[in-house]
């Protein structure tokens, strides 16, 4: 067979299996973020079917798919929104990074895994899935809840926080000189700084720039601008993911919604994609010597994403109830540890094991995080019997 007929033949082979694995994720309401990475370690070097005609356009796929991910991200919320929850949760937030980045820095210096090992360890175990988060959060009938807006304060941060961890990341990896990552970083926190200025005064011309009532022509321009500026991003250190993400909040009002309904599922097929492709660049085979390092992440973090919450929900007068599910629904991670390690990957500067170690965690973290979430009440519940607050929290 031809290498582009067998191209093909692979891509769709890698595809089908994506929707079968979905399908029996959805099945047992689960993310299926898992069984993609498992479709990826299971396809790629050291799994049990090579597939090496794919991985090219699974490499650029799996780009596009990391911008698309953080352009829904930013298109989820306003600039007003993200200044109100840093007002509201600039606290809890630091108490974030600091309870949940240092297990991954403690564990990357021990195995010698070097300053770029352990900011890059740190970012991976400190930020929670976003998307699974939500999707959990309206499974449960939860978005209601009191605790709800103490959450979402928290993962407003985490992505704000991210905005300014990845440029701080990009530069170590590529290993600039101070001076040359001072003024990457500094790039960075001025666009953040612009963006947010831009989008509070002037969203609706950014809007009008990539809006249309043809359909057609709206998904050109808006995934066009999205490359543009996460290519343009890129060129300057600054991660193309945060230029993704800031274009997303500068979209604003019904172009926002509209650009997020008709990415949506390009979204969930180039972050399949991405998923894959990860698993792809990482030998299962490097998996086993480090399982016993993310079990104890895995149970480190479940524990401070816990307290993170349980705190955070205290401060605002919710009950015990309500404390630990905000913790508990903290506890899952997924996409954007795995857009870090992904980053870490491929721009080199850390130790191959780093992968192996990620794609462990991030396993156990995106099963253990919905299953802690369905069960903290019921557990709660049990715990304290007939001494629980009798209206819930």
């Amino acid at each position: 067979m031809d290498a582009p007929g067998l191209a093909l033949v692979e891509l769709g082979a890698i595809l089908f299996a994506l929707g079968m694995l979905g399908r029996l994720a959805a099945r047992f309401g689960m993310s299926p973020i898992p069984l993609y990475l498992l479709g990826g370690l299971a396809f790629g070097e050291g799994g049990i079917v090579k597939m090496h005609a794919a991985t090219e356009f699974g490499r650029m796929g799996g780009e596009i798919g990391v911008v698309l991910l953080l352009l829904l991200l930013g298109l989820e919320y306003t600039a007003a929104e993200l200044m109100t929850g840093l007002r509201r949760s600039w606290l809890a937030g630091l108490l974030d990074i600091v309870a949940n980045a240092t297990p991954g820095v403690v564990v990357a210096l021990i195995l010698d895994w070097g300053v770029v090992g352990a900011v890059t360890m740190g970012g991976i175990t400190y930020i929670s899935s976003s998307g699974i988060v939500a999707k959990v959060l309206n499974d449960l009938g939860r978005l209601g809840n009191r605790e709800t807006p103490v959450v979402l304060s928290i993962l407003v941060f985490e992505d704000l926080a991210m905005a300014v961890y990845l440029p701080i990341l990009t530069m170590m990896l590529a290993g600039l000189s101070v001076a040359s990552g001072l003024r990457s970083l500094a790039i960075a926190l001025v666009a953040i700084a612009v963006v947010l200025i831009v989008a509070l005064r002037h969203g609706r011309y950014v809007s009008a720039i990539v809006d249309s009532n043809d359909r057609e022509v709206f998904l050109l321009q808006l995934l066009g601008a999205a490359l543009l500026v996460s290519g343009a991003a890129s060129a300057l250190n600054v991660s193309a993911a945060v230029g993704a993400f800031l274009l997303g909040i500068a979209i604003s009002g019904s172009t926002a919604q509209e650009a997020a309904k008709l990415l949506e599922p390009l979204r969930d097929l180039f972050a399949a994609i991405f998923f894959v492709a990860f698993g792809l660049g990482t030998d299962p085979r490097a998996i086993p010597p480090v399982v016993g390092w993310a079990l104890l992440l895995a149970v480190v973090t479940t524990l401070t994403k816990l307290c993170t919450g349980w705190w955070a929900a205290s401060r605002q007068g919710i009950r015990r109830m309500g404390r630990a599910r905000a913790g508990a629904a903290l506890v899952a991670h997924g996409e954007f540890s795995i857009v870090i390690a992904g980053l870490a990957v491929s721009l080199g500067g850390v130790s191959g094991r780093l992968a192996a170690l990620a794609s462990a965690y991030v396993l156990m973290m995106a099963v253990l995080g919905p299953i802690a979430a369905r069960v903290v009440e019921p557990a709660i519940r049990f715990l304290q019997r007939d001494r629980i607050d009798p209206v819930p929290g």
